[in-house]
């Protein structure tokens, strides 16, 4: 595996949870599992691979230090870069925003000359409707720890199976 950073920007701690989670099954150290907040846009040049995670507020909206982080990301070199993203969101209370905030993130930087990989299936999910839903599928890994958690590293590790040869 190339060298791989997990960036995430967590409220409550569940999304660094779920960073710090992926990085132990993929051999991440503690030293690229970085708060969004910390970044700047030389973070990227360190790295091959970028693990995006955010969890979904309100009516879809990115987790508070996102805003920062998306703008800095937008001017860092992500060209020949592979970005993986994983999301929080609450499916009952937010159904018609499931883990929207990914959405949000892969819209933003779509464009930048990064690959993407680790597309979800919705098979298995229960929510009205996603920004992250693309093609239909998931744009990466959506998680809802809080109705789900019993589904939750069981879709890490189908997910982390799924992309770890494009890392």
């Amino acid at each position: 595996m190339e060298k791989t950073c997990i960036i995430y920007g967590s409220s409550t701690g569940t999304c660094q949870a779920i960073a710090e989670n992926i990085a132990g099954k993929l051999g991440v150290g503690a030293a690229d599992v970085l708060d969004v907040s910390s970044i700047d846009a030389s973070t990227p040049d360190a790295y091959t691979n970028l693990i995006l995670g955010t969890s979904t507020w309100g009516a879809g909206e990115l987790q508070d230090d996102w805003y920062d982080g998306l703008e800095t990301l937008k001017q860092a070199n992500l060209a020949g870069k592979t970005i993986a993203l994983f999301g929080c969101g609450d499916s009952e209370s937010y159904g018609d925003t499931f883990c929207s905030a990914i959405g949000e993130i892969y819209n933003a930087l779509k464009d930048s000359g990064a690959k993407f990989v680790g597309a979800v299936s919705t098979d298995g999910y229960t929510y009205d409707d996603s920004a992250a839903v693309v093609d239909g599928c998931f744009v990466g890994l959506a998680l809802d720890d809080v109705n789900e958690p019993d589904k939750t590293d069981c879709r890490i590790d189908a997910w982390l199976e799924s992309i770890k040869n494009s890392l």
